[in-house]
């Protein structure tokens, strides 16, 4: 078979026998953002040129991050990817083309919008970033200028070279994100769960949306931090009473008190005219697209155009078997993980934690306000919490809180020594917390011993 030219006629340039790329739309950190044309069907396409030589570690990483992501989702409110064009030089991200642009620009030619509109802007957000998190992907860079529009004012979440896939019993502890839009536990380097952080960009996104201005914001750093850690922003006296509140109960500081998800759905600000396609349950949405059904609505969103994923023979273009692994289908880490759900407040889930600890004898390191480092050195052939050579890390204890009860010690120990996470995080069911405990370094079967010894001594239910 002839090799096709890497010249179309005109301006416009063949990427392979299916691709005609056109004008520029935008230039990015990693490279050019094409208009091209499916040859065979019309489709308008965007396209990212990657070029290798260019990339270095991080930058591929974060590229090869968002096609693995990608392709995972097929949701109304994601943008979508269609396939992957690797050759020697480049790579081709062929993605929806969205031809209205950044929602950024649109709340800066409008400034603030009307509450219908920003209202129907969130709905559609929200329902994206849920059908990420059920997805186990946190997006952890959710901005105007990352929600893309399409000819009828649609949104459509787009840019996951910053995400992450979530595992149970593993907390995420990179600061990433535009500042403006991080969450406090994000910025004071936390350990965080993942669907928390951003939620509360989508609270900032809400504010941006019906005020046209952030919520918080400075000249320099550490002042723009100091005010997202306090949480304080100024209302607006023309958002309405059911706006204010949404906004108040998202942009909290505490995470184990910030609204979840569901929550949000159930706010009546939010269940105002929302279309009947996102009313629908997350979950059960999830199963039809697993089943193979796609998301449809007469007044939002058309059909959906399916551009075919051609096989590259010629000597331009990659054999399958060289294309980078990073372009496979993520592996899934598989990590020990334990814990226990309860319904009582979380300051008292946290001082039973603790009391628990300091009768088993675990070193422990508070690292965030639900968050601790812990370390268990057993004695043979001792049970936890009887071992008379165990060191216990201490200087006191107090029941007022777990806030004022902290070791640096968790580091020392020797070869047996078991270390392990715990978070207390908020689960989907309402006022229901999870206390999880995640195995960092040591014995699997001497992590099970004392897990089983801690949740026998915690008396919270």
């Amino acid at each position: 078979m002839e090799k096709p030219s890497t010249r179309g006629s005109g301006c416009y340039e063949k990427i392979s026998p299916y691709y005609r790329l056109g004008k520029t739309l935008g230039i990015g950190s990693f490279g050019k953002v094409k208009l091209a044309q499916h040859v065979l069907t019309g489709h308008k396409v965007a396209v990212k040129i990657l070029n290798r030589q260019v990339l270095n570690d991080a930058e591929r990483e974060k590229v090869m991050r968002e096609i693995k992501i990608l392709r995972l989702f097929a949701h109304p409110h994601i943008i979508r990817l269609y396939e992957v064009i690797e050759t020697r030089s480049n790579i081709y991200v062929v993605m929806e083309y969205m031809n209205c642009g950044e929602l950024f620009y649109h709340i800066t030619e409008k400034g603030r919008l009307e509450e219908a509109e920003a209202r129907c802007f969130f709905q559609q957000i929200i329902c994206g970033v849920e059908f990420c998190h059920l997805n186990m992907v946190v997006h952890r860079d959710l901005k105007p200028e990352n929600l893309l529009l399409d000819s009828k004012r649609n949104v459509k979440i787009a840019d996951f070279g910053l995400s992450n896939v979530m595992r149970d019993g593993h907390f995420l502890k990179t600061s990433c994100g535009s500042p403006n839009y991080a969450a406090p536990e994000v910025i004071s380097g936390q350990l965080y769960a993942g669907p928390e952080v951003d939620i509360w960009s989508c609270g900032v996104i809400l504010y941006a949306l019906l005020c046209g201005r952030l919520p918080f914001d400075a000249d320099n750093f550490p002042l723009l931090y100091q005010k997202i850690k306090s949480g304080k922003c100024t209302l607006p006296s023309h958002l309405s009473v059911g706006a204010s509140d949404l906004i108040t109960r998202i942009l909290v500081v505490d995470p184990i008190k910030r609204m979840t998800i569901p929550e949000i759905r159930q706010h009546p600000w939010f269940q105002h005219h929302l279309p009947g396609y996102l009313a629908v349950p997350a979950i059960d949405v999830l199963q039809r697209v697993k089943q193979g059904s796609i998301y449809s609505s007469s007044n939002c969103i058309g059909p959906t155009t399916s551009v075919p994923v051609h096989s590259m023979q010629q000597n331009e273009y990659m054999n399958p078997k060289e294309i980078s692994p990073m372009l496979q289908f993520p592996s899934v880490e598989r990590k020990w993980a334990l814990g226990l759900q309860s319904l009582a407040p979380p300051h008292v889930i946290m001082t039973e934690v603790l009391k628990a600890l300091q009768r088993l004898n675990v070193c422990w390191k508070k690292i965030g306000n639900y968050t601790m480092k812990c370390k268990w050195l057993p004695s043979f052939p001792s049970y936890p919490g009887n071992a008379p050579n165990t060191t216990l890390c201490m200087n006191g204890f107090s029941t007022d809180g777990p806030s004022i009860v902290e070791t640096d010690r968790v580091g020392s120990g020797s070869d047996n020594a078991v270390k392990f996470e715990m978070q207390l995080y908020k689960t989907k069911e309402e006022k229901k917390y999870l206390l999880d405990l995640q195995r960092v370094n040591g014995s699997p079967f001497l992590f099970l011993e004392i897990c089983a010894a801690f949740l026998a001594q915690l008396r919270v239910t």
